[in-house]
């Protein structure tokens, strides 16, 4: 039978790897939680810091869960995570200059 999905020596993780990125994970939520529903720093920082804390558990996410390395057997799920980064940024920066350039132009005044 024809292997359609890629090659048969999968890389999965171990119960400790999962462990281990669920441990990251809920680390993760809850350090931002608990300083949104207790304030102790400005509004400014405390976004920053939820930014900061969203972009570190989905690299979390990437390794653990999905298994994304810089292996030569993930280079193409590498590249195409990499491609889709590059269109979603483009696509949301662009947007916002749209957005604000309207607005500077049209309604400004």
């Amino acid at each position: 039978m024809s292997n359609l999905h890629g090659s048969v020596d999968a890389r999965h993780g171990s119960v400790k790897s999962y462990l281990t990125g669920f441990v990251l994970s809920v680390i993760l939520t809850v350090i931002p939680f608990a300083l949104v529903m207790y304030p102790t720093l400005p509004k400014p920082v405390t976004a920053g810091v939820v930014a900061i804390f969203a972009v570190i558990q989905v690299v979390v996410h990437l390794i653990y869960f999905l298994h994304l390395n810089f292996s030569p057997h993930q280079r193409w799920n590498v590249t195409a995570l990499v491609f889709s980064t590059v269109v979603i940024a483009l696509l949301v920066g662009l947007s916002l200059w749209i957005m604000y350039s309207v607005h500077h132009n049209m309604l400004a005044h």
